[in-house]
């Protein structure tokens, strides 16, 4: 007789969730939990489902900032605690649609009369991350625009956008996203395409909108400028979760993408993981196993592998949402804690041949997370082998693997869905968006403040003044080289960062460098 493994049929069942009406489901049994862990955890969990119900009805959920935590407004606005807020969500989904359309039916024109058949995104972070993994996942070769992204302040990636687009600048649209509008990033992709536009001779303000806070530094230049419209972003909004705001419905709707079916998914699991019941709640069921296995700490990192092309940007997408929301360095009550969970991923089985074999047989420091997507392909199916598809060996990796991790001792979960389309993929959002929220009460930190991103920003601020500085002490000593240690001193900044802003400098042409035997013999002048 052949050796089997023990079955784990009646684990399967016995922690196996499943959404039929949505053909969503989640499967942790290959996690290797102990019976008694929800037991344990009941207190903790009572009170994350009070938790969330609490914010969802506009309590404080940022204490930091004095702000409520709406994201889930967004898709069932109807929920929202004030008539205003509920009124509000609608009319901007429907100025969004109302604008796309006019532009899809070529009643807004650009100033020549041609239709816009591109569209650039100016942003970063949330501000990018989501529409991209929107526009990759659901896009197709008959959407209604072209859409690009200037998602970094990288000079080569600006210039690589306006390359391809070429002579089409004068049919495409920029959408500049920003909710203070003083990101530096966003600020510098907008002024570098304003240069693209002033440089064609085209009036740069008939081709741009802004999506903004109101006030804001980008609202006010928007509105100075004539810019052809705004939509809102709103403080009750983070960016790692405004994707069903119109930084992600506005790119969304330009494409010619259903956002309706993307809200309506988003609602649906909404529904679903709203009910306080573990048994019922893939979310909280989630936040459980990422806290069983980081034993409530993070100490294990978070694989995701989407077994779907359309899907390879979910990884990227979930660093942001994960890792910015759970990433804390102090706790509620000020207690020093460290908390976080480190996400990575890519796609399988691209993976089989990447680093799967790390996670098999190597260090045990992470748990996986599998996601399987039922329908292989719209239109008819194609065998390679005799009753045996593409897909087919897709879905036989995906359980060969599951299968070698488990009998390796490592962790996985797995997250099925029917197939990649608006609905499901706005359903698989918003799975995670709760259980981010649910495991940020189960450790008591704040999920929805980013401190550690501010102090980054003010830090390169700090260089960027510095660089002002070195540059001034060479005007003031021009042809005259000098070291790094002699213009740190005159700058008052420290050598080693003179060094690399030199050199930084130098490498664009800014100032010429004599390289010595040391870095401290190296000669600078301008």
């Amino acid at each position: 007789m052949p050796n089997h493994a023990p079955s784990l049929w009646n684990r399967f069942q016995a922690y196996f969730i499943r959404y039929n009406d949505l053909g969503i489901s989640l499967d942790v049994s290959r996690m290797r939990f102990p019976e008694d862990l929800f037991s344990n955890l009941n207190a903790r969990i009572r009170a994350s489902f009070e938790s969330m119900a609490a914010l969802e009805k506009g309590s404080l959920a940022n204490p930091d900032e004095g702000r409520m935590v709406g994201h889930y407004w967004l898709r069932s606005p109807e929920l929202s605690p004030t008539v205003d807020l509920n009124q509000t969500i609608g009319k901007t989904v429907a100025d969004i649609n109302d604008f796309a359309r006019s532009i899809h039916q070529g009643v807004l024109k650009t100033p020549a009369g041609k239709n816009f058949k591109n569209a650039i995104i100016v942003g970063i972070g949330g501000s990018a991350l989501g529409p991209q993994l929107v526009a990759d996942a659901l896009g197709t070769t008959s959407d209604q625009m072209k859409i690009y992204y200037l998602d970094n302040t990288d000079p080569e990636g600006i210039d690589r956008v306006f390359d391809t687009i070429g002579t089409g600048i004068d049919e495409t649209l920029v959408v500049v996203i920003s909710k203070s509008g003083g990101t530096k990033e966003t600020r510098n992709g907008m002024l570098e395409a304003k240069a693209r536009f002033d440089k064609a001779g085209l009036p740069y303000a008939k081709f741009f909108v802004a999506v903004t806070g109101e006030g804001s530094e980008l609202f006010q230049f928007a509105t100075k400028e004539k810019w052809i419209t705004l939509f809102p972003m709103w403080d009750w909004v983070g960016g790692r979760t405004s994707v069903m705001s119109a930084v992600g419905l506005l790119p969304m709707a330009l494409q010619g993408l259903d956002t309706d079916a993307f809200l309506k998914g988003a609602a649906a699991m909404d529904a679903k993981t709203r009910v306080p019941q573990l048994s019922k709640n893939a979310s909280m069921m989630l936040a459980l196993m990422w806290y069983y296995a980081g034993n409530g700490k993070g100490e294990k990192d978070m694989v995701i592998l989407p077994y779907k092309d359309r899907l390879v940007l979910m990884s990227k997408y979930l660093q942001q949402l994960v890792m910015e929301s759970l990433g804390k360095e102090r706790d509620l009550d000020g207690k020093l804690v460290h908390q976080g969970i480190a996400v990575y991923g890519n796609k399988g089985s691209t993976d089989q041949h990447a680093y799967v074999q790390q996670l098999r047989d190597g260090v045990h420091n992470f748990f996986a997370t599998f996601i399987e997507v039922r329908k292989e392909r719209k239109g008819s199916l194609m065998e390679v082998e005799q009753g045996i598809t593409a897909g087919d060996y897709l879905q036989g990796f995906l359980r060969g693997t599951r299968t070698a991790l488990y009998e390796g001792g490592r962790d996985s979960m797995t997250i099925t869905i029917p197939e990649v389309n608006a609905f499901n993929l706005g359903a698989l959002i918003a799975l995670y968006e709760r259980a981010v929220g649910f495991y940020a009460t189960l450790v008591n930190i704040n999920a929805y403040h980013q401190p550690g991103v501010e102090s980054g920003k003010k830090a390169a601020t700090k260089v960027l003044q510095n660089q002002v500085a070195v540059a001034s002490v060479l005007s003031q000593n021009k042809g005259v080289g000098l070291s790094a240690t002699a213009v740190a001193a005159k700058a008052g900044i420290d050598p080693e960062e003179a060094f690399h802003i030199l050199h930084q400098m130098g490498g664009n042409g800014k100032v010429s460098v004599q390289q010595g035997s040391t870095p401290g013999a190296d000669l600078f002048k301008a």
